[in-house]
């Protein structure tokens, strides 16, 4: 057996620039003749027992990113309030920035599940409404996925959203647009009550028609029961290991929140290295070092440029205010 680390596998620091460049671009290229990943493609790889990953992502550059890295499902996620905005929390995101948002994310990783995530307001006011709002996420978001946080009282409008031929996520446990019910952030399933609760919500959705579960903030041995009664795919964020899939906010997840969850622990430390980038750039700007000026006159349009400049008055006449 060859004990030589693989060229590739490197830590990135050991690589030349030229090696990191050309991964990229092997990455790139393997991108974009990806074969879309849709969810037939999720619920083939559930049955083989294989786990998928999902992050939020809000921009398609970022998209087209994380798809050249093989990513599975990204969800355009109401975070986006917080992170992108800076609001206080989701509750505040506006609907029509998440639409944009997602059709953004699914230009950037067309061959890519993105699941939409719909707002505080836009679906539980009035079922029609709710219908349409999801249906402006699959067509002018180009969503493949529409996710609406629940209990089993929404199952009727699962069941009617499903009959419109929109495919739910049913988001279950703790629910962030709920957050000023609690009086903040709260876990879910903790009590055996609250624990049967929350396996009644998730039988329910089924029932009603949900193509998928999200199970946010709730004990592993409740949510190891729910994927274990569950005929759907089950995603966790802080739920434990046993869900056939996880998601976190890609910006906990590259060192760039000021809080870290403990599910969602770093792999890197983008905010540090975005100062340090800033802190480059000032130097460089300050000193003139930009590199090659890349527009150039050619030695005629030099010339000519020279000779206006003599007949040129280069005085700027004073404009005087107006009374």
């Amino acid at each position: 057996m060859n004990s030589q680390p693989n060229e590739k596998n490197k830590p990135l620091g050991t690589q030349t620039s030229a090696q990191v460049a050309g991964e990229i671009a092997s990455e790139n290229d393997a991108a974009t003749t990806r074969v879309p990943f849709t969810l037939r493609s999720l619920l083939k790889m559930v049955r083989s027992g294989e786990k998928f990953a999902c992050l939020t992502c809000y921009d398609a550059t970022t998209a087209r990113w994380l798809q050249a890295a093989g990513l599975h499902v990204l969800l355009v996620g109401d975070t986006a309030g917080e992170v992108i905005l800076g609001l206080p929390n989701t509750m505040h995101t506006p609907l029509d920035f998440l639409v944009a948002l997602t059709a953004g994310v699914k230009r950037g990783a067309p061959a890519t599940l993105v699941m939409a995530d719909m707002p505080f307001m836009s679906y539980q006011a009035d079922d029609a409404e709710a219908i349409r709002n999801a249906g402006r996420f699959m067509t002018e978001g180009l969503a493949d996925l529409v996710k609406i946080e629940v209990d089993r009282s929404f199952a009727g409008l699962v069941a009617k959203m499903s009959r419109a031929g929109i495919p739910v996520v049913a988001h279950i446990g703790s629910r962030p647009q709920h957050v000023k019910m609690h009086g903040g952030y709260y876990a879910a399933g903790k009590s055996a009550e609250s624990a049967i609760a929350l396996l009644d919500d998730a039988r329910a959705m089924i029932e009603a028609g949900a193509m998928m579960l999200l199970i946010e903030a709730a004990p592993s041995e409740v949510a190891e029961q729910i994927v274990r009664e569950s005929t759907v795919p089950v995603i966790g964020c802080g739920a434990g290991s046993s869900c056939h899939g996880q998601v976190v906010v890609l910006q906990d997840l590259l060192g760039m929140s000021t809080w870290q969850p403990a599910f969602a622990l770093p792999t890197a430390q983008l905010g540090g290295q975005i100062m340090a980038a800033a802190k480059i750039w000032m130097d460089r700007v300050k000193s003139g070092q930009l590199g090659e000026h890349p527009y150039v006159m050619n030695d005629a349009q030099r010339a000519s440029f020279g000779e206006t400049l003599k007949h040129r008055n280069t005085a700027i006449p004073r404009v005087e205010p107006k009374q």
